[in-house]
């Protein structure tokens, strides 16, 4: 019985630290130039389909995941539906959904997420993210990665994000020393 109130207690620490580090919300900020612009028309782009406010978060502890934050709308056309994510400098990107059950958060892996005509969902802390696994030592704060938005008839959008640390700030997040 100790063994399992161990278990429980280990695994709610886990999606503690990983909520805090990953899916913690920031006040919001006015948009600057290096913030992500809504992806323009290219060779691959989806029509009607726009991404915007691109957001890469970096882990609190280095090799831990990082997440991904954006704003996706459909402006007309048959619904459709986001399939995959891809950003460079990262291993491997999963959609996740976090929600709350019976008083409790939940986190959980997601397959697909509609859009509709005319709607915009939010990759956002407390919804929708993408938990990014593998970072690579090229993806800084301060920097860009390219998130690549794939569709399930294999359109894509493609913005670049901006990469932010813990916190949403520079490298050393809202943890700077100020003198």
């Amino acid at each position: 019985m100790r063994a399992q109130y161990l278990a429980l207690g280990s695994a709610l620490g886990s999606a503690i630290v990983l909520a805090l580090a990953a899916c913690s919300e920031k006040p919001a900020q006015a948009p600057d130039a290096t913030a992500s612009a809504p992806a323009a028309a290219g060779p691959e782009a989806a029509p009607g389909i726009t991404v915007s406010d691109a957001t890469v978060r970096l882990p609190a502890v280095p090799g831990n995941p990082g997440v991904a934050y954006f704003t996706i709308a459909q402006g007309s056309g048959a619904p459709r539906k986001v399939a995959a994510i891809h950003v460079d400098g990262v291993e491997r990107a999963e959609m996740h959904e976090s929600a709350m059950k019976n008083g409790v958060s939940t986190m959980g892996a997601v397959s697909e997420v509609a859009l509709e005509p005319g709607k915009t969902v939010q990759f956002a802390p407390g919804g929708y993210h993408v938990m990014l696994f593998g970072l690579a030592d090229t993806v800084k704060a301060g920097g860009t990665a390219e998130l690549t938005v794939t569709l399930d008839n294999g359109d894509k959008v493609s913005v670049s994000a901006k990469v932010e640390g813990v916190g949403g700030g520079d490298a050393m997040g809202d943890h700077a020393m100020k003198m």
